[in-house]
């Protein structure tokens, strides 16, 4: 029954990360991240295919093996985040504004000092 849930939470990530690769700011590796983890524990099989990926693949590894991101992948993350920050001080304005300014502030520091 263990085996099941984990396999169905690695699947439902999976999910999401594949519409992440669509929608320009959903992000797509930390849902496969989660897939990873999931499927580790239900699914060696899957786990192994999405280690194998062409695409996906080398980055999941570089995150297992050296807690690894991609200074492309490092620049893609901040400069989405700063577009939130626009679009939220468009649509909402001060004070608004100052919610996702603290969380790009916080999770671009901790994302641009993990090794590349």
């Amino acid at each position: 029954m263990r085996r099941t849930l984990w396999t169905g939470a690695g699947l439902v990530f999976v999910g999401i990360g594949a519409v992440g690769a669509v929608l320009p700011l959903l992000p797509t590796v930390p849902f496969l991240l989660l897939a990873l983890f999931c499927f580790a524990r239900g699914n060696p099989v899957w786990e192994a295919r999405l280690l194998a990926h062409p695409k996906w693949g080398p980055m999941l590894i570089d995150w297992r093996t050296r807690r690894a991101i991609p200074r492309r992948a490092k620049w893609a993350a901040l400069g989405t985040m700063a577009l939130s920050v626009v679009i939220t001080q468009i649509a909402a304005g001060w004070p608004w504004v100052l919610i996702p300014l603290a969380v790009m502030a916080l999770s671009g520091t901790w994302i641009w000092s993990r090794a590349e």
